[in-house]
C-alpha cells in the first residue's frame, strides 16, 4: 500500500501573477498589499490561471490531495482578516510575535469580530479550485490561536473571548466549505507549537469546535508546524521548542481531529511521540521547506520506514514540513518528485505497526 502524499498549502506564485506575496520579503514587514496588475478583471484571470497551473503541477508530480496553492493570498493569515470585521488594515501597530521570533507591523483589531456580510469567501475559492480538477483539493484557513499571534489586539480586554469570537467566524466558513463538498479541511494552528500552554488551556478546544456540525464525510486536519524563517537556508532562525509537541499531542488525539499535521524533516521528532497518537492520522513532514537540499529518495524512505515502525501506514500520510512558498520552482519539483517516490515505494501492511 503506497502513502498518500499531500501539501500543507502555499506555493510559489507564478511570476506573471503580480500579486504582491508574503515569501518575497519586501511585503512582510506590513499589512498592505497594493496589486501591481491593471484591473481587477486581469487580477482574476490571471489567479485562475495561476491556480490551474499549480494544481496541475502538483497533480502531474503525483500528489494524491493537493491545494490551491494560496495564490490568492499575499500570506495565508492577512487573506483570512481582510474578509473578517474588526480587523483594521488602516491601522497597522508594531508587534512582536511568535515568541519574539518574527516583529512586523501588523493588522490591529479596533472592533468586535463578527461576519462580513455573510461573505462565504472560503467556499468559494475551494470550488473554483476544484472545477480545475478531478484531483481533491484540500482547503486551508488559519485557526483562532494563530490569527491572535499574528495580529495587535487593542479591542478586546482577554484573548480567551476573541478567540471565542473567531470560532465562530471561522466555523462558519468551514461549515459552507462543507456544504459546497470540500472532503479534505486543514485548519492552521503552528501557534500551539509556540504557547503550548495555551493550546491546553482552551486552545485546542476552540480548534475542534471550529469543526462543530462538520460530519464524517469531511476529513478535519489541524496543522502544526514549528516556525518559518525569514528567508531560504537560513540556519539560525528560532524554531518552536520540539517538546512542544509532547506536551500538546495527547489532548490533541483525543480531541476529535481527523489527522494531526507535524512537520519532521528540518529536525527528526522523537518517535516515541508517534506512539502517543492512537486515534488520529499522522500527516508527517517528510522534505524541508526553506532549505534548498534536495533530500533523495532513500533518504526519505528510509526515515518513513523508522516511522512505520511507530504508526500503522493506514494512519500515515506524507508532506512537505510546512506551505512551499519560499522554494525555486526546479528545487520545489525535484523535493516533491522524490516524496511522492519514496512514498509510493513502501511496502507494508496498513493495519500492521512494520
Amino acid at each position: 500500500m503506497p502513502l498518500t502524499t499531500t501539501v500543507i498549502g502555499s506555493y510559489p506564485k507564478p511570476d506573471y501573477l503580480g500579486i504582491p506575496d508574503w515569501f518575497d520579503g519586501l511585503h512582510r514587514q506590513n499589512g498592505t498589499v497594493l496589486y501591481g496588475i491593471a484591473g481587477p478583471t486581469k487580477i482574476e484571470e490571471l489567479t485562475i490561471r495561476a491556480t490551474k497551473d499549480v494544481i496541475e503541477e502538483q497533480v502531474d508530480i503525483g500528489i494524491d490531495i493537493v491545494t490551491d496553492g494560496e495564490v490568492r493570498r499575499e500570506n495565508y493569515l492577512f487573506h483570512a482578516c481582510r474578509r473578517i470585521k474588526g480587523f483594521n488594515f488602516n491601522m497597522l501597530t508594531e508587534t512582536s510575535t511568535r515568541n519574539g521570533a518574527w516583529t512586523a507591523k501588523l493588522p490591529t483589531i479596533t472592533g468586535k469580530i463578527e461576519l462580513m456580510d455573510g461573505n462565504t469567501w472560503a467556499a468559494e475559492e475551494w470550488r473554483g479550485a476544484q472545477n480545475l480538477t478531478d484531483t481533491p483539493v484540500k482547503f486551508t484557513i488559519p485557526g483562532p490561536a494563530t490569527l491572535i499571534g499574528s495580529t495587535h489586539n487593542a479591542f478586546y480586554d482577554d484573548k480567551r473571548t476573541l478567540s471565542e469570537d473567531l470560532v465562530k467566524v471561522i466555523n462558519y466558513q468551514i461549515r459552507a466549505l462543507a456544504k459546497a463538498g470540500c472532503r479534505h479541511i486543514q485548519l492552521d494552528e503552528p501557534v500551539f507549537a509556540r504557547f503550548p500552554d495555551t493550546a491546553l488551556n482552551y486552545g485546542i478546544e476552540h480548534a475542534e469546535r471550529c469543526f462543530d456540525g462538520i460530519g464524517l464525510e469531511v476529513e478535519k486536519t489541524v496543522h502544526i508546524c514549528c516556525g518559518y524563517p525569514c528567508y531560504l537556508d537560513q540556519q539560525d532562525y528560532q524554531k518552536a521548542d520540539q517538546e512542544a509537541y509532547f506536551k500538546i499531542i495527547d489532548k490533541l488525539d483525543s480531541a476529535g481531529f481527523d489527522a494531526i499535521s507535524l512537520e519532521d524533516a528540518h529536525r527528526y521528532n522523537d518517535l516515541r511521540l508517534l506512539d502517543r497518537i492512537k486515534k488520529s492520522k499522522v500527516v508527517l513532514g517528510a522534505v524541508t521547506i526553506a532549505n534548498s537540499r534536495v533530500e533523495t529518495v532513500e533518504e526519505i524512505r528510509n526515515r518513513l520506514e523508522e516511522v512505520l515502525r511507530h504508526i500503522p501506514a493506514s494512519r500515515l500520510m506524507v508532506s512537505p514540513d510546512c506551505g512551499l512558498g519560499f522554494l525555486p520552482p526546479p528545487i520545489l519539483k525535484e523535493k516533491l518528485a522524490n516524496m511522492v517516490a519514496a512514498a509510493k515505494s513502501i511496502q507494508c501492511d496498513p493495519e500492521v505497526i512494520c
